[in-house]
């Protein structure tokens, strides 16, 4: 794997991200006429997550079609351990979408031999660009960002994620004790934004219980590219199954990983 196989597909990341945020920002503003289906109890989808994934994943198999492809609505495309493979949420935070909140982004990554290489996640509302990997400065718009000064989570706000994939009891314990910590939550229905906040030092931190690759894994790139840490999401089969993860700087990281495994305790 060479630089220009990397940087190639990382131009094109951009390109493309602003691209389908084009597409989805169109549906959004007409959102009225959107058809709106149910996958479950707070899981919603629309002709625009669907229509905006197409779009992408034609773009990929067009450009690139001996890379492999994971996305929330088409799902896994035949994908061999020596492929790279782009992970994809055409509108993450569907929920606020539909509800006429900004708080929504489109999400890409790419993971070639088991590491997260980049993600590009761009937030057409706000017009937030954010991207950076193994090879690439973490930005914001095409800005260095800053990090958090906080060193505990009693210094700013920590995002944390849940899904009624989850076991309600274990989940409030583990607020609980967040709590108890001094801890202060923020939750705003994208997973990916999220973790772009963290990686903007606009939040304190994150953790999830479980949350899906293509919610995190462009965040996961971004965060760690600004120098951050976050848990290995893709141990155990993440790709596919999902994970836990925690991300934040090394001091609020140890005590959110000891804050998580407690309660799991």
């Amino acid at each position: 794997m060479t630089a220009n196989y990397l940087t190639t597909r990382f131009d094109f990341a951009l390109a493309l991200a602003k691209e389908a945020g084009a597409l989805a920002l169109g549906y959004f503003r007409n959102r009225d006429a959107l058809t709106i289906k149910s996958k479950g109890l707070q899981d919603l989808v629309s002709e625009a997550d669907l229509n905006t994934e197409l779009l992408i994943r034609d773009r990929i198999e067009t450009r690139f079609p001996d890379d492999a492809f994971l996305g929330e609505e088409t799902g896994l495309s035949t994908f061999s351990a020596e492929q790279g493979i782009w992970v994809v949420d055409p509108i993450d935070g569907t929920q606020p979408f539909i509800s006429g909140l900004s708080n929504w982004c489109v999400s890409i990554a790419f993971v070639k031999n088991g590491e997260v290489e980049f993600g590009v996640v761009f937030a057409p509302e706000r017009d937030e660009l954010f991207a950076g990997g193994r090879s690439f400065p973490a930005t914001l718009n095409g800005k260095p960002m800053p990090h958090h000064p906080g060193q505990t989570v009693r210094d700013g706000i920590t995002a944390i994620g849940y899904s009624h994939r989850l076991e309600r009891k274990s989940f409030i314990d583990l607020l609980d004790r967040f709590l108890e910590a001094g801890g202060m939550f923020f939750r705003d229905g994208s997973g990916a934004m999220g973790l772009c906040y963290v990686a903007a030092g606009r939040l304190l931190g994150y953790l999830e219980p479980h949350i899906n690759s293509w919610d995190c894994l462009a965040g996961i790139a971004i965060i760690r590219a600004n120098g951050l840490k976050t848990s290995d999401f893709l141990e155990n089969d993440g790709l596919t199954k999902g994970n836990y993860l925690i991300a934040a700087n090394e001091a609020v990281y140890a005590e959110l990983h000891a804050l998580y495994f407690t309660a799991a305790a």
